[in-house]
C-alpha cells in the first residue's frame, strides 16, 4: 500500500512527514536605544493617543467643515443660480431684464412717462365734444390726440 492512503482524510498530509520547525522570534543581537528615539520628538506635532471608543472617530477641531455643511434650500438655490449665470450666455435682450434701475432713475423715467399717460375716459369724451363741435362749424378735421405710451403684448413692436 502507498503511505498516503493510511490518512483518515485525503486533504491532510500524511502522518509519515513531519513539519519544518518554527523559526523563533527572540532578536539575537542587543535592541537599539529607546531613549533617542525620545529625544528626537517634534513639540510642534505632539503625538496624541487614538481612541477608539464611541465618537473617537470625529475629526480634529479647527477644521474648517463649512464645506460639508448642509446648507438651507434657498442658499443652495442662490449658489447653484451664480454659478448658472457664469455658465450661460444670455442674449442682451434677456440679459437688461437681471440689472434693477436704481432708485433716482427710476424717479426721472416715471416723471418724464407721467408726461404720455394715456388720457381718462372722461378727457377722451371732452375732446371728442370739442372736435365734433369744430367739424359741424365746417373747419374741417383737426387732429388733436394727445401722445400718449402703448403698453401690452398687441402694442409691442420692434
Amino acid at each position: 500500500q502507498s503511505p498516503f492512503l493510511s490518512s483518515s482524510h485525503p486533504s491532510l498530509p500524511p502522518s509519515s512527514f513531519t513539519m519544518a520547525p518554527k523559526k523563533s522570534t527572540k532578536p539575537k543581537g542587543k535592541a537599539p536605544a529607546k531613549a533617542s528615539t525620545a529625544s528626537k520628538v517634534d513639540p510642534l506635532f505632539p503625538s496624541r493617543p487614538r481612541s477608539f471608543n464611541v465618537g473617537g472617530a470625529i475629526r480634529p477641531a479647527g477644521r474648517d467643515l463649512s464645506r460639508f455643511v448642509r446648507w438651507p434650500k434657498y442658499v443652495r438655490i442662490q449658489r447653484q443660480r451664480a454659478v448658472l449665470y457664469q455658465r450661460l450666455k444670455v442674449p442682451p435682450a434677456i440679459n437688461q431684464f437681471t440689472k434693477a434701475i436704481g432708485k433716482n432713475e427710476a424717479a426721472g423715467v416715471f416723471k418724464l412717462l407721467n408726461n404720455y399717460r394715456p388720457e381718462t375716459t372722461a378727457a377722451k369724451k371732452q375732446r371728442q365734444r370739442g372736435d365734433a363741435a369744430a367739424a359741424a362749424k365746417g373747419k374741417g378735421k383737426t387732429a388733436n390726440v394727445p401722445y400718449q405710451l402703448k403698453f401690452g403684448l398687441k402694442h409691442v413692436t420692434t
